[in-house]
């Protein structure tokens, strides 16, 4: 099976193996498998599952939702809004940091590497998992929503309450597939620079991420990222 290839902690294989499984998904690989022929494809082929690598099924809290990987060179590796070591922060990613220093104080770090929010229990999942090089939205209406929803429902399905961030319109459409009753759901304008300033700034998500962990009698995410 062409999954087997992926770095996908044994809790998502279990977990996934249905979607693995299906017509759609053998059709998104073999489209892959192709673009890669003829493209260049964000993130690397080996970065592609790393938010699942990174935080298991059963260590999920938090489920940070973005929409397209990242499409300029040595950005995307596999976290939404994440970038390499190394890689100047991109202004949404920027506008994040903002707010979390004006919500919990942190400084605003060189660095725009996630991973620590991830190992946490942060799953940063992208609806779309994989681009163009410079192409925005080049991979979407592929299959990968389709996937990343089913992501989102197995979440949705585990017993303990999950706080999931929904910044911008698209993200937000996902809110049916969300038992409301049963999680957190804290939503916003996106911290893009074309949005930020409606909503984004001063939404305080971060305070509000833990302040929902703690009524769920789990730990808090230190948000903090140090150079």
């Amino acid at each position: 099976m062409v999954h087997q290839q992926f770095q996908l902690s044994s809790s998502w294989h279990s977990i996934l193996a249905e979607e693995f499984a299906k017509a759609y998904f053998r059709q998104l690989q073999d489209f892959l498998v192709e673009e890669r022929q003829t493209q260049t494809i964000y993130p690397p082929e080996a970065d592609v599952f790393s938010a699942f690598e990174l935080t298991p099924y059963e260590e999920v809290k938090v489920l940070l939702l973005g929409q397209d990987p990242y499409h300029g060179q040595n950005q995307a590796h596999g976290l939404c809004f994440s970038v390499r070591p190394g890689i100047k922060p991109p202004r949404s990613l920027m506008n994040i940091y903002k707010e979390l220093q004006a919500d919990l104080g942190c400084s605003i770090p060189e660095s725009g590497y996630l991973v620590n929010w991830a190992k946490q229990g942060v799953l940063m999942l992208n609806a779309v998992l994989t681009v163009r090089s410079h192409e925005p939205n080049s991979h979407k209406n592929k299959g990968w929503e389709q996937f990343t929803d089913a992501v989102i429902s197995k979440i949705n399905d585990k017993s303990d309450p999950v706080v999931f961030i929904l910044w911008g319109g698209y993200a937000q459409k996902k809110i049916k597939l969300i038992d409301t009753t049963r999680h957190t759901v804290i939503q916003s304008a996106h911290p893009s620079p074309l949005s930020a300033r409606n909503g984004f700034f001063g939404s305080k998500p971060f305070s509000a991420v833990n302040q929902a962990l703690l009524l769920h009698n789990q730990p808090e995410i230190d948000w903090e990222i140090r150079d």
